[in-house]
C-alpha cells in the first residue's frame, strides 16, 4: 500500500509498487492491512447509563466532553468513519475535522426526527419541553404533518447534517410506543425524503415493524435501521429500491447480557431479540446489502454498549450467516453507500480512495473475532496520517 497526500496511490503486490520516495515516512509492515471500519449507526450522546431520555437532563457541554474519549476509543478499535444517526455529532464533527479532537470522521444526522408520541419523544416529560428542546438544538425533534417534517429536515441541514434520521416505527428504549407500529405517515416520510434529496442527503429510517419499513422504502429512504420484523416482501422491496440494512446486533446482545434495563424496556427488548437474528439472516439470504452499525450510545470504557466495542458487530454478522469477508465488506466498502450522494471515496483499498487504513495482528478471515478486540488493531491511519500505533495499545 502506497499513500500520498492522504490518498492511496497504489495497492497490490510489493514487486509492482512504484519506487519508494526518499522523503516518505518509515515503512510499516503488518500481517494484515484493510480499510478502516465504518460504524453506520452510532450515537454520540455522552451518557453513562442506558437511558437515552437523559439527553434532555444532562448538560450538553458535559456530554460533549465525555464524547472526546469515546471518539478516541473508536479509533483504537479501528473505526475511522461514523455515520452518527442522532446526537452531538453535528457539534463534534468540525472539531474532528480541524484536528482539535482525535476521532473518526463523523457524518452526523443532527436531531432524530420523530412524530409526537413516537420513539423519539420523551414520554415522561411535558410535550412543550420536548418541543423546546428539539427547537433549541437538542438531539430529538418532534414533527407532525408534511410541512412540519420538511421544516425539521431544513433545520438539520442548517446544522450541516450529512444524513437525516427518522423514526418510522416505535422502538425499544422508549416508554409508550410499540416497536411494530408505524409512526410517520407515508406523506410525512415522503416530504422528509424529498427535502433531504434536494440537498443530496439520504434518509435513515429506524424501523422494527413491517408497515413502517414498507412505507419508508416506498418513500425513498436509503437505509433501514434494525429491520427486526422484516420478511421476504420487505427484502425484495429493499433489493428493488437498492436500500441497505443496518442491523445493529451489538446493542441487542449487550443489553440482553447486561440485564439492567428497567422492565418497561427489557420486555420489549426480549421480544425483539427473539426474531432479530433471524431477520438479519433472512435479509442476507435474500441478497439485501448490509452495512455495519452497532447502535452504540454509552460513554465510558467497559460499560455495556459503549464506544470502543464496535468491532463486536462483525462477529454477530457472521453468526447471522455472513462469511467473514461479507461481514468485512459490510463494515468497510458498504459503509459509504449509506450516505448516498454524500459518500466519500472510502472503504476500499484501491487507487484514488481515502487512505483510511488499519493493520491487524492476525487474519480476520480465519477468525472474525480478531476485529472484536481493539488490542488486535495494531495501527490506524486517517487520510494517510497514523493515529494509532501498536505501542499505544487500546
Amino acid at each position: 500500500m502506497v499513500v500520498d497526500d492522504g490518498v492511496i496511490v497504489y495497492a497490490g503486490p510489493s514487486d509492482g509498487a512504484p519506487p519508494a520516495d526518499p522523503r516518505a515516512d518509515v515503512e510499516t509492515h503488518a500481517p494484515v492491512v484493510m480499510p478502516g471500519l465504518w460504524d453506520c449507526h452510532g450515537h454520540l450522546f455522552g451518557l453513562t447509563d442506558l437511558e437515552p431520555g437523559r439527553v434532555a437532563t444532562v448538560p450538553m457541554p458535559l456530554r460533549a466532553a465525555r464524547c472526546v474519549p469515546d471518539l478516541r476509543a473508536a479509533l483504537d478499535a479501528g473505526v475511522t468513519s461514523v455515520r452518527e444517526v442522532g446526537g452531538l455529532g453535528v457539534y463534534l464533527a468540525p472539531a474532528v475535522a480541524d484536528g482539535s479532537v482525535e476521532g473518526p470522521s463523523i457524518y452526523p444526522a443532527g436531531a432524530i426526527l420523530s412524530a409526537t408520541g413516537g420513539h423519539g419523544d420523551l414520554h415522561g416529560l411535558p410535550h412543550s419541553w420536548v418541543c423546546e428542546y428539539g427547537a433549541s438544538g437538542g438531539e430529538l425533534r418532534l414533527a407532525d404533518g408534511p410541512d412540519e417534517c420538511a421544516r425539521a429536515v431544513r433545520e438539520q441541514l442548517r446544522r450541516n447534517a450529512k444524513v437525516i434520521k427518522i423514526c418510522a416505527s416505535g422502538g425499544v428504549l422508549s416508554d409508550l410506543d410499540h416497536p411494530i407500529h408505524q409512526q410517520f405517515t407515508f406523506e410525512e416520510m415522503r416530504a422528509i425524503v424529498e427535502v433531504a434529496a434536494m440537498a443530496e442527503r439520504s434518509v435513515a429510517a429506524h424501523c422494527h415493524g413491517k408497515p413502517g419499513m414498507i412505507a419508508a422504502l416506498e418513500a425513498g429512504v436509503r437505509t433501514i435501521e434494525h429491520g427486526t420484523f422484516l420478511d421476504e416482501e420487505v427484502c425484495d422491496l429493499m433489493r428493488e429500491k437498492d436500500a441497505l440494512l443496518v442491523a445493529t446486533r451489538t446493542i441487542i446482545d449487550e443489553l440482553i447480557t447486561d440485564a439492567s434495563l428497567p422492565p418497561i424496556y427489557m420486555d420489549k427488548l426480549k421480544a425483539v431479540a427473539e426474531v432479530h437474528a433471524d431477520a438479519v439472516a433472512l435479509a442476507h439470504s435474500r441478497g439485501v446489502k448490509l452495512a455495519m452499525g452497532t447502535d452504540i450510545f454509552v460513554s465510558g470504557r467497559h460499560r455495556p454498549n459503549s464506544w470502543g466495542r464496535n468491532g463486536r458487530e462483525l462477529v454477530h454478522l457472521v453468526d447471522c450467516g455472513l462469511s467473514p469477508l461479507e461481514a468485512i465488506r459490510a463494515a468497510t466498502a458498504h459503509g459509504p453507500l449509506t450516505l448516498g450522494a454524500q459518500a466519500p471515496r472510502s472503504g476500499i483499498l484501491a487507487e484514488g480512495y481515502d487512505a483510511d487504513l488499519i493493520t491487524l495482528a492476525a487474519d480476520p478471515l480465519a477468525d472474525i473475532s480478531v476485529l472484536a478486540d481493539p488490542a488486535n488493531v495494531t495501527g490506524v491511519w486517517k487520510a494517510g496520517r497514523r493515529v494509532k500505533s501498536a505501542a499505544k495499545g487500546a
